[in-house]
């Protein structure tokens, strides 16, 4: 049963203080979806779907049942959300048992516990629509103020969410800089240690870790740290043999 709605202006004001720095896009998402459930009038169950280049997927939901609508809709290829989603609209359906566009989902969802559904639209990126799904347990659970606050809880929400989306991006990007670089000067400290032993040019020291990490199937980094690892554990190594001369 839905409970009794909070406050939307603090149910806002707690979307305003999210920090990202704390909690990834999907904690974003599912703060989004608790907090909708709590706040929308007729809310029993709240979900939220993004949809890709690649396809939709729910990455948020308050309960199994709107987890499984929604897969519903994915798995027929339309619905309230998708339809929301990529149109960036207002799609309601006041009574399950008399809705004529999606018989067949509507008859599953009032199987499934919901007689109502109230999805809106929203962009995230360019490559990303989002959704917000309300399913209600009685038909005609959303009436016009329901679905006013709706709309603008969900404007607030895409505010959080793109933001959300940025800082993940930003980050993930962040740390595969930071891995390249990590990648780029321990090859060249091998080559390094290669040029030293060989009295090659930059290049044909490269080429010998290409080889070595084509033939052992690992990539130039591993074959690159192994050897700078082996030069530093081991320093006494014959001169005449060199820490490359036998590459792990």
């Amino acid at each position: 049963m839905a409970q009794q709605p909070i406050d939307p202006n603090a149910a806002i004001s707690e979307l305003g203080q999210i920090k990202l720095g704390e909690t990834d896009l999907s904690g974003v998402l599912t703060q989004v979806s608790e907090l909708a459930r709590r706040t929308i009038p007729g809310a029993e169950e709240v979900s939220v779907t993004l949809l890709k280049q690649e396809g939709a997927h729910t990455a948020a939901f308050s309960g199994e049942m709107a987890l499984r609508l929604d897969e519903l809709q994915y798995e027929h290829g339309e619905g309230p959300c998708l339809e929301a989603a990529r149109d960036s609209a207002v799609v309601s359906v006041p009574d399950m048992s008399e809705e004529v566009r999606w018989p067949q989902w509507a008859a599953e969802a009032v199987q499934g516990g919901a007689h109502s559904s109230l999805s809106i639209g929203f962009p995230i990126q360019e490559s990303v629509l989002g959704a917000l799904n309300i399913y209600g347990a009685e038909a005609g659970a959303f009436d016009d103020d329901a679905v006013a606050l709706a709309e603008t809880f969900a404007g607030y929400a895409a505010v959080a969410l793109a933001n959300a989306h940025l800082y993940d991006t930003t980050a993930t990007m962040a740390a595969q800089m930071q891995l390249a670089m990590q990648s780029r000067a321990v090859i060249e400290q091998a080559k390094g240690i290669i040029m030293g032993e060989r009295r090659c040019t930059p290049d044909e020291a490269f080429a010998v870790l290409a080889k070595v990490s084509q033939d052992s199937n690992r990539k130039v980094r591993e074959v690159a740290a192994a050897l700078v690892e082996r030069t530093t554990r081991a320093p006494g190594l014959k001169r005449d043999r060199g820490a490359s001369g036998n590459l792990p």
